[in-house]
């Protein structure tokens, strides 16, 4: 292999007149050049972690520390009230110096020490500070003067330019919520699904658990919260995600979708090029920690980064019982699949990132090989996609050794999976809806093999120059993998460009050595497993039943402008449309971070409540209702959710505590018939909005058609529906729908077509609502107070 003789620095070979050693100096230069680039990553390391120690405060600060201390002693004042004699009286080295620099030492010493506590101090405070959350509560322009002076110390301490990490040593911990209040809000939220007899019964059954279990099952959990960062976060990823051992492809996965109207590029190896390198320069920012931190939107409130840790170099290695995520420091290549073949592609050469053309060429060099997969090369993926205990049983005993063990270690250690998809994506031809319900599901599935699910995300490039992105859902949540998916469009379009003949910008070295063609050595248990694996994955991927569909009647814009909160609106529209869908209420997942905590994850938000259960009943039961009295309903359906929802960023949820009570139980050996009924209960209707974080990136105005279709996930129940929605620009709202064919009671076009009734409907209840009242101004609140 012509790569294995390139990377050889150095050859010997015995003769009768001694050894003669044949030296590549270029083999040996390039070393060279890849160490110095390793060792200014470690320096960079360790400069943004003393930055990011003494946050808020800044190293130099500690000389301002030092020279006042010496000032004032100048001065014959004893700042430290004896503590620098007293250092002195024990510093090893009152023999070695004069009195003068023993005093010197001595009172740097003693700046040291005082400079530390005061970093402590102000981490502290600012940690208080970030505790505080009662300004989510607060009526729009109606903010006590208790915010108004929290606002502006938390302006005071953020005045530094943070680094991505900083803030996370002052983020405070998630609370444990009193046990009273988790059950009574449960109570409350499954209130409309009941009868008046399961009701009563339910509620005895809470009451039982409160007076009995429910106690001592919540000291365990005070006593870990103490102890650990997060009392879920651990435990979630662990029973929620790892320990799954049902396929994670469909149930677990998720996707992001590319440019609704525009492909930057037709050419399948140029839109690789640059989406492979706007992803390596988000990597590298978030190595050198020059991403900004998340925030609160129209805030200054900085939410956790931890998510961002894992993010590349990171993979799922399946176990009997649970999986492991294993992530490595750094890689300089990507594992790229092509036409049933996997290859190891370098992303630097001596010691520089490639340039988008230099990779552009390389892909291109993938493409025009036309090698056949060895045998059981091409449908190997099939094992990430089927069940976990099998794909563990066949690593364990035929990927752990020789060449089979060395190319798996180049798939998993890669920064990230590419997949070169030989099809054609996107809303395009005679039926556009149809194209991007098979853009949905193959950026979900693909064929069940051309795609590595245990990858933290493998990007998909569409032969047309379409790209999409999968992603595993262990590590991190959808906000997290939006960011860089942003990224990576904003800089693709809008900073690495294209020429005019759609080829990527920059220089070629064609000495680039080919990449590289993993090997191997697939027996024929495996491939029997490969078989079995893929009938599993391909048979829940022919379930799934994807509708993508942008509605362009208004946006949030319009909804703003009536002062409710766009995604109340949109959640409220949800239970108006699966009302009329299925005839009746069910459980709804919203999901809702939790990262104004450390480590912080998600919590759910019960959307349906009895306030939206009555203003959907009185909209199609009571006929007779008058608009005025409909539409104040619909407000205080909206009001709730949006108190629920808040609830839920600042702990106060009902579904994390009652899990992580549920995991103590289990390891007491104890049961609980009240929480194991809880947990039991389908969510029939899983929903969830992807974040607009980046706006700065896209100018709508200038570029309208740049508008992302956002992502999508698979239905969580086998009879409920799968929903995700983007509220892009202030005209455009984009949802996906999933569900499962084989269920005859839900269909996701049908169901598609109500949630667009409903949305109409509302709106014209409210606009005509808006006409027929007063001018006075609506006691609902937006859902952003834009108070820092």
């Amino acid at each position: 292999m012509a790569e294995a003789h390139q990377a050889v620095a150095f050859q010997f070979t015995i003769t009768p007149e001694g050894i003669d050693l044949q030296l590549s100096y270029q083999a040996l230069n390039q070393i060279y050049l890849s160490g110095l680039r390793s060792w200014k990553k470690r320096v960079s390391r360790m400069r943004n972690s003393v930055i990011k120690g003494v946050y808020p405060a800044s190293p130099s600060s500690w000389l301002f520390v030092v020279i006042a201390t010496l000032v004032t002693m100048y001065m014959h004042s004893d700042p430290s009230m004896g503590l620098i004699a007293k250092i002195q009286q024990h510093l090893p080295l009152n023999v070695s110096l004069s009195a003068q620099g023993q005093t010197v030492v001595s009172a740097l010493v003693f700046s040291t020490l005082l400079w530390l506590s005061l970093i402590l101090a102000l981490r502290f405070c600012l940690k208080l500070l970030l505790s505080y959350h009662q300004w989510m509560f607060e009526r729009h322009g109606q903010i006590s003067n208790t915010t108004k002076v929290w606002v502006t110390l938390v302006r005071l301490f953020s005045s530094r330019k943070p680094l991505l990490y900083s803030y996370q040593t002052s983020l405070p911990h998630l609370p444990v919520p009193a046990i009273k209040d988790t059950l009574s809000r449960y109570l409350e939220s499954v209130r409309p699904l009941l009868s008046d007899v399961e009701f009563k019964q339910m509620t005895e059954l809470a009451s039982q658990f409160e007076s009995t279990l429910g106690n001592r099952l919540q000291r365990y959990l005070k006593l870990k919260a103490l102890w650990a960062t997060n009392y879920v976060s651990d435990w979630w990823e662990e029973y929620v995600y790892l320990r799954s051992r049902s396929p994670i492809m469909v149930n677990s996965n998720y996707y992001g979708m590319d440019f609704l109207y525009v492909t930057p590029t037709p050419l399948q190896a140029a839109r690789a090029g640059n989406t492979i390198t706007a992803l390596l320069l988000y990597r590298r920012k978030v190595n050198r920690e020059e991403l900004k931190p998340s925030r609160v939107p129209g805030t200054v409130i900085p939410l956790c980064a931890a998510q961002c840790e894992r993010m590349f170099n990171t993979t799922r290695t399946p176990g009997a019982e649970t999986d492991v995520l294993q992530h490595w420091q750094d890689s300089e290549f990507v594992a790229v699949y092509h036409n049933g073949r996997y290859f190891r592609l370098w992303v630097y050469c001596a010691g520089r990132l490639l340039s988008p053309r230099e990779i552009e060429y390389q892909i291109q060099r993938i493409l025009d090989d036309s090698s056949p997969p060895q045998p059981g090369e091409e449908k190997l993926g099939a094992l990430t996609a089927g069940d976990r205990i099998p794909w563990s049983q066949m690593r364990k005993q035929y990927f752990t050794s020789g060449v089979n063990k060395r190319s798996l270690d180049v798939i998993e250690k890669a920064a990230f999976f590419v997949t070169l998809d030989d099809e054609e994506q996107g809303m395009r031809g005679e039926d556009p809806v149809k194209n991007l319900d098979c853009y949905a599901k193959s950026l979900l599935h693909g064929k069940c093999y051309d795609r590595w699910f245990d990858k933290s995300f493998s990007i998909v490039i569409y032969k047309n120059g379409k790209n999409g992105l999968n992603a595993e859902h262990s590590w991190a949540d959808a906000p997290t993998v939006a960011h860089l998916w942003e990224y990576t469009l904003a800089t693709d379009a809008f900073q690495l460009g294209y020429t005019e003949d759609g080829h990527c910008k920059g220089q070629v070295d064609r000495s680039l050595p080919h990449p590289q063609r993993l090997v191997w050595d697939i027996p024929s248990e495996v491939q029997a497993q490969v078989q079995r694996s893929l009938a599993v994955a391909q048979a829940l991927a022919d379930d799934v039943d994807c509708h993508v569909f942008p509605f362009r009647d208004f946006g949030k814009g319009r909804i703003k402008k009536l002062r409710i909160s766009p995604d109340a609106f949109i959640q409220i529209s949800l239970q108006l449309a699966y009302y009329r869908d299925r005839g009746g209420f069910c459980l709804t997942y919203e999901a809702s971070m939790t990262r104004l905590f450390r480590e912080g994850r998600t919590e759910t938000v019960r959307s349906c409540s009895n306030e939206s259960c009555d203003f959907v009943k009185a909209l199609e039961v009571k006929s007779n209702t008058k608009i005025k009295t409909k539409s104040r309903l619909f407000q205080l359906a909206s009001e709730k959710h949006q108190n629920l929802y808040r609830l839920a960023m600042t702990g106060a949820g009902i579904d994390r505590h009652l899990f992580c009570l549920y995991v103590v139980s289990k390891y007491l050996g104890v049961e609980s018939s009240f929480l194991k009924q809880v947990l039991s209960e389908p969510w029939r209707l899983s929903t969830s909005q992807t974040p607009v974080q980046q706006m700065e990136l896209f100018d709508l105005k200038n570029h309208p058609d740049f508008i992302s279709l956002g992502g999508g996930f698979g239905p969580v129940a086998d009879d409920g529906y799968g929903v995700s929605y983007i509220i892009v620009g202030e005209d455009m709202i984009n949802f996906h729908v999933s569900s499962k064919y084989s269920c005859s009671e839900t269909d996701s076009h049908r169901f598609g077509a109500q949630i667009i009734k409903a949305i109409q409907d509302i709106m014209t209840l409210l606009s005509v609502d808006s006409k027929t009242s007063s001018s006075s101004k609506s006691t609902a609140q937006p859902e952003t107070k834009k108070l820092l």
